[in-house]
């Protein structure tokens, strides 16, 4: 049985489609990324789930039981769901302790108690208890907001966006502790990002949400090696996408030939490679025979950690970019040799 499991799910404002027949399952423990750009609807999604707001249509069903249907609109506070906002969203007039312990029922000493778990669960310094929201850092807050979602023992744990404001070393290190702790809790997940490798480093299942319909859902390493189409590949990272002719598993393209993942398909498609599937290789000046594929280095846009090459292919007089790492060694003019790692993926007709 699914924990959460979405059944064509549709919102409209006045004339504006932002949700267009959802369907999506998460599976018991899991972590779940929806990712898209601003404005194709993944927030409105979450509120959606979390009770915060109404569809037009569909069913929300959570451990075998609808939420939301044509005769049932369970409110969010019975939802039994957590619900982690962008900006944690403490309590500024509440101790560390006090927000942790917001809504907990029990004794004085019974909620002292949870409180301490809740700490250590989340791995907070228990002196951090008396401490107000705005005396503590960034990620530290978030921890604080995680371990008042917890407090409710959630079937479900809804996080929105919940690293955007943290500096880019914090949100890695945040982002690991959270869905460690997640997965120690078995307890299912959904994040919401418009940050394609914090969904990919995250999930083990990503919704790729474009104009209010989910593009494509599948584990990480599908979606960002073999995606549906161009648009979602190109979202979800760097590529480099050509024309070519296929036939019997392999590409005829402008980088020579290249083997792909689909040996059925024959004729005219667009296929697709990763940066990291080309290695450059520069030739000696009196080099003329190239193993793979002979191409000229004939701009370089340097940004540190990855370059970008504009390679002038030089058996076909075709131009391709390719980002690599940026490396000494390579100059405008300078030859070199394109070797391809792996297949190319076809994108479907």
């Amino acid at each position: 049985m699914s924990t959460l499991e979405l059944q064509q799910i549709s919102k409209s404002y006045q004339s504006v489609n932002v949700l267009d027949g959802i369907d999506l399952q998460v599976t018991p423990g899991s972590r779940t990324a929806i990712v898209g750009p601003s404005g194709s609807g993944k927030t409105t999604l979450l509120r959606i789930i979390a009770g915060f707001e109404t569809p037009d249509s569909g069913k929300v069903i959570l451990q075998g039981n609808p939420v939301f249907d044509r005769s049932t609109h369970v409110p969010a506070h019975k939802r039994g769901i957590g619900f982690v906002p962008q900006d944690g969203a403490l309590f500024p007039h509440f101790t560390v302790a006090g927000n942790i312990a917001y809504g907990l029922k029990g004794s004085k000493q019974d909620k002292a108690r949870r409180v301490d778990e809740l700490m250590e669960m989340v791995a907070l310094d228990r002196r951090l208890a008396q401490l107000w929201p705005h005396e503590i850092s960034g990620g530290q807050q978030q921890r604080v907001a995680l371990a008042r979602a917890l407090a409710q023992s959630p079937v479900l744990m809804l996080l929105d966006e919940p690293f955007s404001a943290l500096d880019t070393a914090l949100r890695a290190s945040t982002r690991k502790a959270v869905a460690e702790l997640l997965s120690q809790a078995d307890i299912a997940s959904i994040l919401v990002t418009h940050d394609q490798s914090e969904a990919l480093s995250f999930a083990d299942q990503v919704a790729v949400m474009r104009a209010g319909k989910l593009a494509h859902v599948g584990p990480p390493q599908e979606l960002y090696l073999r995606p549906i189409d161009e648009p979602t590949a190109t979202f979800l990272g760097e590529t480099l996408i050509l024309s070519a002719y296929i036939e019997a598993g392999w590409a005829d393209c402008a980088l020579g030939r290249v083997k792909v993942d689909d040996a059925t398909r024959r004729g005219q498609a667009r296929i697709m490679l990763r940066p990291e599937q080309v290695t450059i290789t520069p030739l000696p000046a009196a080099h003329h025979y190239p193993t793979h594929c002979l191409a000229k280095i004939i701009s370089i846009d340097f940004a540190g950690f990855i370059s970008t090459l504009t390679l002038s292919i030089v058996q076909l007089e075709k131009i391709v970019e390719i980002k690599t790492i940026s490396r000494e060694g390579l100059h405008v003019g300078l030859r070199v040799d394109l070797t391809i790692v792996g297949q190319a993926h076809i994108f479907a007709e």
